[in-house]
């Protein structure tokens, strides 16, 4: 046995020492030892080590009590639980400390103290135990930390107060179902400087999305004041994505900003207790960090991972007093780090209801149950296995019924509050941030919580039919034909990466023009000068945190770019070109005052006509600038452009001309500019759109609809538009054709390949050089085109 320590300095530690120190408080040494000397704030201190915990349970007689006490326990019985903790708590706060380790622990703060120049120095006291912060065990919440504690009295009662709380209900179970023996974990317990963040803001950061376990990306989560607000769900907090592959690039690649709901936040109050105060209106409406924080908060947050060779969530406090940004902690990630990323599974949800609650989903899974709403965290003995859990928010005490749910649903929250960060580790679906799970839904009642379509999660009434399906991604087949994805929703983009793929064939634009920008661009564009107080009124609702309304429709519309770019980078992502119809631009805000009444809309004005049309080009001028923002301010040079429904080569150049006038040069940054091939002009002239364009995408549903003079909105003949008809496939052969003579990019985005099997195997063997299909539909394509190679 080598020589006990019972204090040690994090500058003294490494994360070879976790079983000295535990898992938080090596991580915190390994940072102030390793990666302070390049750049990254961590602030300093003492540890009390596990040695000090064995040496204080011996002193104090306690282990041999212990013992007894927990062989008592049966940690599913709630009552059993609940007394063996108090029992084992009662057993650590009733214990004295040793003289020497006494000293010790003062004598190490009066250092610390004069280290930063003060007396009696404000510090955080943090438990960490000797078995978390493993891979598979996070820990996450279940031991208590004090902050802003002051003096040698307070210091000592924090300490032991941490060493209890190794006995909390909720560490117990947790140690049970990971396989901790008891009586072989230690509690150590770090002692460090305190940032002032209740000055300023604090958050927490993940070096993946935490959704899909997508790793290009950091997000990062801030509000005013402690962090501890965070975890409460009660507030929803400001939300970054930083893209890494151009961050590293010196890119400003701030992908994502979402601002919160930010009306509350945590100061000290009396003792190192915490008092509620509210946000002043004016800070509310106003990012609780800047975006050059955000950046270098990221650059640490890439260092940290890159040090630790795995992703990491990491917290983080900014300072009031001084105004700098430290690490407060690191720990593995514990979810997405366990996953190969092999499977793919696909859930189809039989229904056509509404569901009855929706709100932010967590986890890709569908649970069902009965619904057991618990309000107070006292009541949790009520709950049965399997119920769904229904609540206003959960904290580390709900967790011994947590991990029983079918699934939960919280009236607060945000992807990581207490609520999300455990049911992901869990594995079990969660919506948070419904509002109103509490109020519609019984208890009793019989449910589905579907959080598998995207970020909406939805809870339907009954036990709704679904089916699942699970693909090994490394037995997929090889086929002679780049497979691309047609993608609409940003918020589906980083899941969808995950399939097979050669990168977007389509993203369309229209989806984020109707679910983030909501309004008309030009009245955006024109704000200043609207009449409407109404109208104005509630487009300043939308656009709350922009005082310039252009700023806002650039903005959202870059981010959502952005993160299909970011999804499938470094692979190419063509973006079409707003491609609304009149009556699609006059239903958005406002629209009414900006779009002609037009009787047949699918045939007038719509694309390329709109981009150089003087009444709607600064609209156009905006979409160019969004674009331009994704390829030199976040770096995403693999976005290429495409021009929807160009019926002339004359409209191709004027609409180039404009692009060009905003910034966006076909060349240059190695921008493509594709057209659409959906009109017979378009096959009929193809050399010409290729003398000028570098691809076609064929749009095979308007290329059926004007081939054959069909509505295709009228059900009367909506037979007849079929893209198998003879016609139809003589103009995508020519297409074909054309675009291989010249040299030039040719796919296809139109909805039938991915309904028409023999379709999709007729434009592989004209040579199409890829094909773009929606997510739901790609790996059953692939097998089938595969069988069908096979059967030739």
């Amino acid at each position: 046995m080598g020589e006990k320590k019972y204090i040690v300095w994090f500058d003294q530690v490494t994360k070879k020492d976790i079983p000295l120190v535990g898992g938080k408080n090596g991580s915190l040494g390994e940072m102030y030892s390793q990666l302070t000397p390049q750049g990254v704030k961590v602030p300093n201190g003492f540890i009390f080590t596990a040695d000090a915990y064995w040496y204080y349970l011996e002193f104090n007689g306690i282990k041999e009590k212990l013992e007894r006490v927990f062989k008592k326990l049966d940690y599913k019985n709630l009552s059993s639980l609940r007394s063996v903790s108090r029992q084992a708590r009662e057993l650590i706060l009733g214990g004295k400390f040793p003289d020497d380790l006494k000293k010790a622990i003062l004598d190490s703060y009066v250092a610390l103290s004069n280290a930063y120049k003060t007396k009696d120095l404000d510090v955080a006291v943090r438990s960490s135990a000797t078995a978390e912060d493993l891979i598979d065990a996070s820990f996450a919440g279940q031991h208590e930390t004090y902050l802003n504690v002051t003096g040698p009295a307070a210091l000592l009662i924090a300490v032991k107060k941490c060493v209890s709380s190794l006995f909390l209900e909720r560490a117990i179970v947790y140690r049970e179902e990971k396989g901790f023996d008891h009586m072989k974990v230690a509690l150590s317990v770090g002692v460090m400087k305190m940032v002032r963040s209740d000055l300023a803001s604090s958050g927490i950061m993940f070096t993946l999305d935490t959704e899909t376990g997508f790793k290009n990306v950091v997000l990062i989560s801030s509000i005013y004041g402690i962090g501890e607000m965070i975890v409460k769900g009660r507030i929803t907090s400001d939300q970054f994505y930083v893209f890494k592959p151009t961050l590293k690039e010196g890119k400003r690649a701030i992908i994502i900003k979402n601002l919160g709901r930010k009306d509350k936040k945590y100061v000290y109050g009396a003792g190192n207790g915490l008092r509620e105060v509210p946000v002043l209106k004016k800070e509310q409406l106003e990012y609780s960090v800047s975006e050059d924080e955000v950046l270098q908060l990221a650059k640490w947050a890439v260092q940290i991972e890159e040090h630790y060779g795995a992703p990491q969530d990491i917290e983080w406090a900014k300072d009031g007093k001084t105004g700098k940004l430290f690490i407060v902690q690191a720990r593995p990630e514990t979810i997405h780090s366990m996953d190969t990323g092999q499977f793919y599974e696909e859930y189809d949800v039989k229904t056509v209801e509404d569901p009855v609650v929706t709100g932010i989903a967590v986890g890709n899974k569908i649970g069902q149950g009965k619904v057991k709403i618990i309000l107070d965290v006292s009541r949790i003995g009520d709950f049965k296995n399997g119920d769904i859990l229904v609540t206003k928010m959960t904290d580390p005490d709900w967790m011994p019924i947590m991990r029983q749910a079918s699934a939960i649903v919280t009236d607060e929250g945000s992807k990581t509050c207490h609520a999300a960060i455990i049911s992901r580790e869990l594995g079990i679906p969660c919506i948070v941030g419904s509002k109103n799970g509490t109020k519609v839904l019984k208890n009793g009642q019989e449910v589905t919580v579907d959080c598998t379509q995207g970020s909406k999660g939805r809870v339907f009434a009954g036990k709704i039919k679904y089916d699942v399906k699970r693909y090994d991604l490394n037995q997929l087949p090889k086929l002679p034909v780049k497979i691309m994805l047609n993608v609409g929703t940003p918020d589906s983009a980083f899941k969808s990466s995950f399939l097979p793929n050669d990168g977007v064939g389509l993203a369309r634009v229209e989806f984020i023009f109707a679910d983030k920008v909501k309004v008309h661009p030009l009245a955006l564009y024109h704000f200043n000068d609207l009449k409407d107080a109404v109208l104005k009124k509630k487009i300043e609702e939308i656009t709350v945190g922009y005082p310039d309304k252009k700023e806002f429709f650039v903005s959202k519309l870059a981010e959502g770019v952005a993160q299909i770019g970011a999804a499938f980078w470094p692979k190419p992502v063509i973006v079409r070109f707003s491609d609304f119809k009149t009556n699609e631009y006059k239903a958005l805000l406002g629209g009414e005052a900006y779009e002609p009444t037009e009787s047949n809309p699918m045939i007038g004005w719509r694309g390329a006509s709109r981009y150089y049309d003087p009444d709607f080009s600064p609209a156009f001028a905006m979409e160019c600038r969004a674009i331009k923002k994704v390829r030199e301010e976040f770096g995403l040079k693999n976005i290429y452009t495409m021009i929807p429904f160009c019926r002339t080569v004359e409209e191709g150049r004027k609409v180039l001309a404009v692009m060009k006038e905003n910034g966006l040069a076909q060349g240059v940054d190695d921008l493509k500019v594709m057209v659409m091939c959906e009109i017979p002009s378009n096959v009929i002239l193809a050399e010409q759109f290729l003398e000028i364009f570098d691809g076609m995408s064929i749009g095979s549903n308007d290329l059926t609809q004007l081939t054959l003079g069909l509505d295709r909105d009228s059900a009367l003949v909506t037979k007849i538009g079929d893209e198998r008809n003879e016609a139809v496939k003589e103009m995508i052969r020519i297409v074909i054709q054309t675009c291989r003579e010249k040299k030039k990019y040719c796919g296809i985005c139109g909805q039938a390949p991915s309904d028409y099997p023999d379709f999709a195997q007729f434009i592989m063997d004209e040579g199409i050089e890829s094909m773009s299909l929606n997510p739901d539909s790609v790996i059953k394509t692939i097998m089938k085109l595969a069988k069908m190679e096979n059967n030739q």
